[in-house]
């Protein structure tokens, strides 16, 4: 079968690689359908191996090269003699995180936090930009009729914007601000909008992006975190001007976090999702003085998945809005990762189809 696999910096190549074997006893054999390039897999390409192992993963068996992909549906070909929630022909999503079951938080329900954590695409021997995968049953959950495959290979990180949109405790009525309008940031505010935001407002200093994201049809406002005007633009939409009761972060930048500080009224609540390359300053000072409550968000807890799947068959959170393109996997570096890593570039998410 083909797959596109990481090798190195800006190193990726499509290569044939051996299909899966017979399923074992726990394990289901998923034809792909689409794969969703993540920044994950962007910073992997520009500057990895970041979390790609260099030598064997003593959990998941995983090493370079690695196929690529974590966001991804696919089609049930075949499962184990233990499997019984799905069966060969069942369209599926990927849950991509895997921890072991002995693990600490594991047993709490919270295996994201392992710190043995296993994940498809990155830390695991199969990726979703392979035409097959080999996963575990807790790894593939069901599609109903009502969510498309490429709908499906956007549950993933649906899911992680959801878990944001919790912590941050938003509600019918609440004013949200997200700083960052990528894909994250897109999907943050359809799902800030599905959980009954009134007013979503997003900080973007790309013009193509602040576009893009009004386009989404859930966003009142988009703004310049630069221009001179930016923070009384945002108390003048907030009530008594006092600012956001909720500031969701989705760049990773000490900057973005200084904005939501800035922006949130009192006694308001800070999510920062993305992840940063290196520490930052942020006032500690502003932030105590107003009692804000700062929330790390990393990941999704793994039952959060049904209610997900649920929000976007009910149309509540159309995700395929955030789609800018769709190519094959000989397209995969030029059209894909080469386009989406170029500065300034507009587009939000693209897939792949490894099997065109």
């Amino acid at each position: 079968m083909r797959a596109l696999r990481f090798h190195g910096v800006k190193d990726l190549r499509v290569e044939d690689v051996p299909p899966p074997d017979k399923a074992g006893p726990d394990d289901v054999v998923v034809q792909t359908a689409w794969c969703g390039i993540c920044g994950t897999d962007l910073h992997e390409y520009m500057a990895g191996p970041i979390f790609i192992p260099t030598e064997t993963d003593p959990f998941t068996g995983a090493k370079a090269p690695q196929i690529l992909g974590h966001e991804f549906s696919g089609k049930v070909l075949s499962v184990g003699s233990n499997v019984r929630s799905v069966k060969a022909g069942d369209r599926v999503a990927i849950q991509p995180l895997v921890a072991p079951p002995d693990d600490f938080y594991a047993r709490r329900g919270y295996g994201q936090l392992s710190a043995r954590l296993g994940m498809v695409g990155l830390n695991w021997p199969w990726g979703g930009f392979g035409e097959q995968a080999v996963l575990r049953e807790q790894n593939v959950a069901k599609l109903p009729d009502e969510v498309s495959d490429e709908q499906g290979a956007m549950i993933e990180p649906a899911a992680v914007v959801v878990h944001a949109v919790d912590k941050g405790r938003v509600q019918a009525g609440s004013s949200v601000l997200i700083t960052g309008a990528g894909p994250i940031g897109a999907l943050t505010a359809l799902a800030a909008s599905a959980a009954g935001a009134t007013r979503i407002i997003v900080s973007e200093t790309n013009p193509l992006r602040r576009e893009r994201i009004m386009e989404l049809g859930v966003v009142d406002d988009v703004v310049d975190p630069a221009a001179a005007d930016t923070r009384r633009r945002i108390a003048d939409q907030t009530e008594g001007g006092q600012g956001v009761d909720v500031a969701i972060e989705c760049v990773g930048h000490a900057g973005a976090l200084g904005t939501c500080i800035e922006n949130v009224r009192k006694r308001g609540t800070i999510v920062q999702v993305g992840l940063s390359v290196g520490p930052g300053m942020v006032d500690i000072s502003m932030l105590v003085t107003k009692d804000i409550t700062l929330e790390g968000s990393w990941c999704y807890p793994l039952t959060l998945w049904p209610r997900t799947i649920a929000l976007v068959a009910s149309g509540k959170m159309p995700v395929e809005r955030i789609l800018s393109d769709k190519v094959g996997l000989d397209e995969a570096v030029g059209r894909g990762f080469e386009m989406l890593t170029k500065p300034g570039a507009g587009k939000l998410k693209i897939l792949v189809n490894a099997a065109a």
